[in-house]
């Protein structure tokens, strides 16, 4: 069973992440978001990215993560951050719809879409990396601080604390709050608008935006993963990775 779902909505496409109730980041995943991606350009003009109603993604899945050496977690890291560099690429408008919690890795999937919409209710958004030793991958970090700003970003990066809707709507993690009923249609219907637009424009007016983020990074690639992993093979780090795991 493919851990995305493409569900066609006239010109656009909902991809909706379908690892079980967490859908949790595993290798599989990406590999069907990735492929999921690489459909779109054909048959589609924009995309909505959607998860759960609990949980639209939970982050990585730490249980699975564990046992891998650094040959495979260098792999799996690579192709997580080239799976998000997709994402922010893609060349057609692009919406989150947050149903569920997002966390950890799960804000970052989202952070790779133009706008985030969030559903109102007691959910949680953020990344806390460094409560468990880690950086915020380097691209995330570059997408965050265009989102939100400087200040923001910082903030949420040293504090690793995680925000409610309304509160994310404040810092612009996300841009509106609809009720749980209403988020997809809201998403999809906001996508549509900007997918009806002639093409040629938009597409540059996105590239202008994207192209020094996925400059920067493609430039320290190699460099930040490996800082990354030195941080995640770090016995301590591992501890407090195995700690978390437990909750899974």
């Amino acid at each position: 069973m493919s851990k995305v779902v493409l569900e066609a909505h006239d010109a656009v496409a909902v991809l909706r992440l379908n690892n079980g109730v967490i859908n949790a980041i595993s290798p599989e995943l990406l590999d069907d978001l990735s492929d999921a991606l690489k459909q779109l350009e054909s048959d589609f003009r924009g995309m909505v990215l959607a998860g759960g109603e609990k949980f639209f993604c939970i982050g990585l899945d730490l249980p699975g993560l564990l046992p891998l050496g650094r040959s495979e977690m260098v792999e799996f890291h690579l192709t997580f951050m080239q799976v998000v560099l997709d994402l922010y690429t893609l060349p057609m408008p692009t919406a989150c719809a947050l149903n569920g919690h997002a966390t950890a890795g799960g804000t970052i999937l989202a952070l790779g879409c133009d706008f985030r919409f969030a559903s109102s209710g007691r959910k949680f958004f953020g990344l806390n990396e460094v409560k468990l030793g880690l950086p915020v991958p380097y691209l995330t970090d570059l997408i965050l601080r265009q989102v939100v700003g400087d200040r923001y970003a910082t903030e949420m990066m040293f504090k690793g604390e995680f925000v409610e809707p309304e509160e994310a709507q404040k810092m612009g993690l996300v841009e509106a709050v609809f009720s749980p009923g209403d988020l997809e249609e809201k998403a999809v219907a906001k996508i549509a608008e900007l997918a009806a637009l002639p093409p040629h424009g938009l597409k540059l007016v996105k590239d202008n935006r994207v192209k020094a983020v996925r400059s920067q990074y493609e430039a320290e690639r190699s460099t930040k993963a490996d800082l990354f992993l030195d941080c995640w093979f770090n016995p301590e780090v591992q501890e407090l990775l195995k700690e978390a795991a437990k909750k899974f």
